[in-house]
This record gives C-alpha cells, sequence and structure tokens, in this order.
C-alpha cells in the first residue's frame, strides 16, 4: 500500500461488497446498511471492498471511513484496516501530505520518545484489532501507513485517528486537527 493517486493512497483496483461478516468471537452481524455502501460506492466511484463496517461519518453523516478486512473477498491481504472514503477528507489529507507534514512527523520519531513509544502503542492496537478480525499470514505484523517507525500515509492514520477516537494514535490525531474544517459549511454529499 502507500502508492499514491490523485492526492490519496491507492490499493489494488477489483472490488466487490460483502453481505455480513464475522464479528470477533464468531458471531455474524449484518455488513453495513446498503444506503452507506451506496454512499461509499459513490464516493470512491467502484464498488467498496471488504467493508466490515462505517467506522466514522462526515458531519453531515455520510460515510467516511469504513474498516475493511484484512483479506478482501478475491483473497488479496489488505493491511488498511480503517480506509478513508469521503473525497473531501482525502483531499484535505492528500494536502497535507503535499506540504511535507510526513517527513517532518518522520523526523520527529527520531528524536521524541514520549511520541515514538505512543506511536508503537497505536501500531500494535491496529495490528491487534486486525487480528481479531482475521489472521492473514502474508500481512503478520505489519500495519499500515508506515507505522510504527515512520509516516508514509496520512490517510490511514486519519481514519485510524477517525475511527477510534483520539488517543490512540498520537499523529493522526495531531493530522486530524490541522485539517480543521475541511468538510466547510455545507454538506459533503454537495461537492
Amino acid at each position: 500500500m502507500g502508492q499514491h493517486q490523485g492526492g490519496r493512497c491507492a490499493v489494488g483496483r477489483r472490488a466487490r461488497a460483502s453481505r455480513s461478516r464475522h464479528r470477533p468471537g464468531g458471531a455474524m452481524s449484518p455488513g453495513p446498511a446498503p444506503a452507506d455502501l451506496e454512499a461509499v460506492r459513490a464516493q470512491l466511484g467502484r464498488p467498496p471492498r471488504g467493508t466490515l463496517e462505517i467506522s466514522a461519518r462526515c458531519p453531515s453523516g455520510h460515510p467516511s471511513v469504513v474498516k475493511t478486512e484484512p483479506r478482501l473477498p478475491d483473497g488479496t491481504p489488505f493491511p488498511t484496516l480503517y480506509y478513508v472514503t469521503c473525497p473531501r477528507l482525502s483531499g484535505a489529507i492528500g494536502t497535507l501530505e503535499a506540504s511535507g507534514l510526513m517527513a517532518d512527523m518522520s523526523e520527529r520519531l527520531g528524536h521524541d520518545a514520549d511520541l515514538a513509544a505512543a506511536y508503537a502503542v497505536a501500531h500494535e492496537d491496529y495490528l491487534r484489532e486486525r487480528e481479531s478480525i482475521a489472521h492473514v499470514p502474508e500481512i503478520e505484523g505489519i500495519s499500515a501507513g508506515g507505522m510504527p517507525t515512520r509516516v508514509k500515509c496520512l490517510h490511514v492514520l486519519v481514519g485510524h485517528a477517525l475511527a477510534k477516537g483520539r488517543g490512540v494514535n498520537p499523529l493522526g490525531d495531531e493530522a486530524v486537527d490541522l485539517l480543521g474544517d475541511y468538510w466547510g459549511s455545507s454538506s459533503c454529499a454537495d461537492r
């Protein structure tokens, strides 16, 4: 992962949505509502792949981050547990990436032991949660976004921060703070 196209982290192209998913502990739960999957399809310009849930919503209520299976329905390993879908959010994150913020954050990780420790905890949280969904040997020990030693995709870090809330991913929280009022005064659907 980590390739960028059009200001966002890009991953494979084939997709298909699923109807139900396993929750940790083996219980079955319905996947996202059909209307949410349709909204995500419209945001991405393609069908969503392996979507387990809507993990965060924009202020107007539309999906902004989805939780994705660690192995996609076509068998592809997929380390990105939280995937940003909102075009407005993705564009704002791309602007932060273009500003050089990732290099600055990566440098700070090398000099700030407390920040590095907190970022390593975020990495472990990410791995633990993904592993609770499914074990995928090809991505074992690999989180996403450069964790735990560098920053290579703010989309991943922002998605993690928005999905889990403040205090889980320090650099994700920092990026969310820097985004400010990315949605403006109107519904993201008006874009």
